[in-house]
This record gives structure tokens, C-alpha cells and sequence, in this order.
């Protein structure tokens, strides 16, 4: 190891060690956020999951989270693979690909399948609007809630043996997501929404808007499909959708390298930028990282070389601008440090990569996390937006988890 891969593993291993009790967790978030992968147990169960190889104890970890968000998961409402039921199965699916032979392995069948109605009842929604001329919401089609990332766990289902299972929720998710952006609203694109249909905490234009992200906007599709054709998996049309959502990326690449969060309506209709949108452009869930890294599963799906020149471009366009410029957040996988390492460590960015791993091992807040267990006012502890994410992408970045695993932790953020 390097001595910043060196500091990454300590710190990994420091910020698992205060996440190990199943109390710890559930006494820092809400019970409603408890059972989460974003928020909670099913994130820290991920966690340990991957490091067990690493950590004698950490097996057991794993099961009593696992344990513990079965019971306060059981009356949750269905929703994507961050919360309610599809987050315990998005956990032990990938988890247990890593951790095999725990008793949560006769689950994983059941688990698949719950995924797979989920996945087809949101195409069935989709179509169902589509036929009235109305659009598609981000719970339908997006990496948190919707259709891109259901199907990229039933992907990974798919290739841990549970194909039956994961087959027809596949299936539903490829044709929708292609059928989404293969079908235009006149001048703007088939993720369009009008304003008053965005979430209540999102503003955007009074004209509506096509988001570009990976977490909510179009980039989420494109990697999901891209990475579901390299792998065989395919609809008809879902070629052209992948090459149709990687030019519309290309053509609001903005001058400096970034892309705006959003194109409004008005700008979809002219054809250009009338104005700066404000919004975040470093991230994982908004900006270069993850629409990079879509750019970059779609060249190797349609083995178009230009659309690989593109995504690298993107990511060491970022690089040119120092880590503290960044307009990133903390230290999480979704907003924050973590989300640019990875993300940057799977492209190969190698620079991009060693900052952001310097940035994130400095930060107060890891200090504070790993040195301060007890402290009941440090940050969240789950995947998507705490400390559970942050230590897998150091232990990822230092060496500490195995690769040999059928779908590695990060395919629930799109990236492989």
C-alpha cells in the first residue's frame, strides 16, 4: 500500500469499528430511516459484509444489522432500493455475494422476486402515463427509487443465479427505460417533466425540466442500460436509447466541462442555454462524476470510442480544478468526497482520485466519525449519505475488500 492507502484502510477500519452495534446505528436516525440503505442498517450491513473477509468479527456485524432491519423493515411501504423492503433485498443480494453462507442465503429467491413485481409494476405505471402524453417521474425511472436502480440489482441477481426470479422485472425495466427515451415530448425529451411534477424540495424552471444526473436524471437510465447490454440483456431499441441519451448528454456538455443539473423547458425548445442554472456539478448524483461515468458504460456498450474520449474528458476536465473548488458536500458517497473517489477510482482518473482520497482522509468529519464513536452528534451512519459508504469506498480504494464477487458494492450506484 501507498501511505494514502495505508491512512484510507485505518480509517475504514476505524469508522466499521463504531458502526458494529446494531444500537449505534438506530440511535442516530429516525426508526423510520433505521432499516435504510441510505440511512441505515441495511447500509452498515453492507459494510460489514464486504470487510468480513478483512475482519473476523465483522460477519456477525453483518448478520445482526441484517437481523435487526428485517424486523423494523416489515411494515415499510414498497419504494426503490434506498428504503422500504428493496433496500433489505438490495443489501443481501449484494452483500451475500461477499458474505455467502449466512441463514439469509434461502431469502435471496424471495428477495429477487419482490424486486422483480416492484420493477413491473413502475414499468406498468410508465406505460400507463405514457399512453395518456403524460411524463415520467423520477420515482418511476431513477437510480433512488425507480427503475434504473431495481434493475440494475436484478442485473446482479440475475447473474448470481436468481435469473428466474429476476427475469421478468428485468425484462419490464430494459423496455420501459428505453421506451422512455426512445419517446419525445415534441422538442424535449421523454425524462421531461413539467415543474409542478418535480418533488416538492426540487426547484426548477417554470417551464419543467429533463434532468442530467446519475441519481435522478437521465444519466441513471443510460447506465443501467448501457451496463445491462454489455452484458447480454437486451430490448429491442435499447441500442439506439443508449446512443439517443449519450448525444443528448454530449450536445449540454456546458463550456467548462460540467453539465447543468437540469435543462428547462425553454432551452429544450430553442436548442441552447439562456442561462447559468444554479445547482451542483461535482458530485456523484449531480454532475461529471456520475454522467462521466454513464458516458463511459455507454462507449463500452456501443463500443463507440468518441463516447469513452468523452466520459475521461469530463472527469480530468474536473481534475484541472484543485479538490477545495469542488462544489461537493462532506464526505458521502451521494453529494460528498467519497462519491467523486470511486467513481474516479472505477475510470481510472488516477488524479482526480488521489485528491479526492487526500481531501477525504483529512476531513474533520472523518476524524471526528472514527476517533469519537460515541459522540451522538457526528453524522449518519448509512450508505448512501453517512460513514457506512465512506468507510467501503476507503476500503475499496485501499485494497481491503475482495473483488472476487458476482456484482461489487458499487453497482448500487451505477457504476459497474
Amino acid at each position: 500500500m501507498t501511505p494514502l492507502q495505508t491512512r484510507a484502510a485505518e480509517t475504514a477500519r476505524q469508522l466499521a469499528q463504531a458502526l458494529r452495534a446494531p444500537e449505534y446505528v438506530t440511535a442516530r436516525v429516525s426508526p423510520r430511516a433505521a432499516p435504510t440503505l441510505c440511512y441505515g442498517l441495511a447500509g452498515t450491513a453492507l459494510l460489514h459484509a464486504y470487510l468480513a473477509q478483512a475482519d473476523p468479527g465483522a460477519e456477525a456485524a453483518a448478520i445482526a444489522h441484517w437481523d435487526q432491519a428485517h424486523k423494523l423493515a416489515a411494515k415499510a411501504p414498497p419504494d426503490g432500493i434506498h428504503t422500504g423492503p428493496g433496500a433489505l433485498a438490495a443489501s443481501l443480494l449484494i452483500g451475500t455475494g461477499y458474505l455467502p453462507g449466512t441463514p439469509y442465503d434461502k431469502t435471496l429467491p424471495r428477495a429477487t422476486r419482490w424486486l422483480s413485481a416492484r420493477a413491473y409494476a413502475l414499468a406498468q405505471h410508465h406505460h400507463q402515463r405514457s399512453a395518456l402524453g403524460e411524463g415520467t417521474p423520477w420515482a418511476v425511472y431513477d437510480a433512488i427509487k425507480g427503475l434504473a436502480g431495481i434493475g440494475r440489482v436484478l442485473l446482479a441477481a440475475h447473474l448470481r443465479g436468481y435469473g428466474t426470479e429476476a427475469e421478468p422485472g428485468l425484462r419490464a425495466a430494459l423496455k420501459a427505460l428505453t421506451h422512455m427515451i426512445l419517446t419525445p415530448h415534441g422538442s424535449r425529451p421523454g425524462w421531461w417533466l413539467p415543474a409542478t411534477e418535480h418533488p416538492p424540495t426540487v426547484h426548477v424552471h417554470p417551464s419543467g425540466a429533463a434532468t442530467t444526473g446519475l441519481a435522478h436524471g437521465v444519466a441513471g437510465p443510460l447506465a443501467t442500460l448501457a451496463i445491462a447490454h454489455t452484458a447480454g440483456h437486451t430490448c429491442p431499441g435499447q441500442a439506439d436509447a443508449i446512443h439517443t441519451a449519450a448525444t443528448w448528454l454530449q450536445n449540454w456538455r456546458e463550456p467548462a466541462g460540467t453539465w447543468p443539473p437540469y435543462v428547462s423547458g425553454n432551452d429544450l425548445d430553442t436548442g441552447s442555454t439562456t442561462r447559468h442554472t444554479p445547482g451542483r456539478r461535482d458530485a456523484w448524483c449531480y454532475g461529471a462524476p456520475g454522467i462521466s461515468s454513464a458516458l463511459t458504460l455507454a462507449a463500452d456498450a456501443l463500443k463507440e470510442s468518441t463516447l469513452a474520449h468523452a466520459g475521461r474528458r469530463a472527469l480530468a476536465t474536473m481534475g484541472e480544478r484543485p479538490s477545495t473548488q469542488w462544489d461537493t458536500e462532506g464526505p458521502a458517497l451521494c453529494h460528498g468526497t467519497a462519491g467523486v473517489l470511486q467513481t474516479a477510482a472505477q475510470s481510472g482518473s488516477n488524479t482526480v482520485a488521489r485528491r479526492a482520497a487526500e481531501h477525504l482522509v483529512a476531513t474533520d468529519t472523518l476524524k471526528h466519525l472514527s476517533e469519537q464513536p460515541n459522540n451522538s452528534a457526528q453524522g449518519e451512519p448509512g450508505f448512501l449519505t453517512g460513514a457506512a459508504g465512506t468507510a467501503l469506498v476507503l476500503a475499496d480504494y485501499s485494497g481491503l475488500i475482495p473483488t472476487d464477487c458476482p456484482a461489487a458494492w458499487d453497482c448500487l450506484m451505477l457504476l459497474t
